[in-house]
């Protein structure tokens, strides 16, 4: 029996998600934050449900 607590190192990103910067205009990061506090969901919540409701939604037309 040992006298330590073990920690095992968490690897970044084990939960799926992943850290990336975005550069938006100021009157965007107003508006989401707008959504933020009208709905009580972190900024990080909205972002995420505009990019999936984007990514569902959007088409690529033109040639290849």
């Amino acid at each position: 029996m040992s006298n330590k607590l073990l920690i095992t190192k968490k690897l970044r990103g084990d939960d799926g998600y992943r850290v990336f910067s975005v550069r938006v205009r100021s009157d965007i990061l107003d508006r989401i934050n707008d959504l933020a506090d009208d709905t009580g969901r972190t900024r990080n919540e909205i972002i995420a449900l505009l990019l999936n409701f984007a990514l569902e939604h959007c088409e690529v037309v033109g040639e290849k």
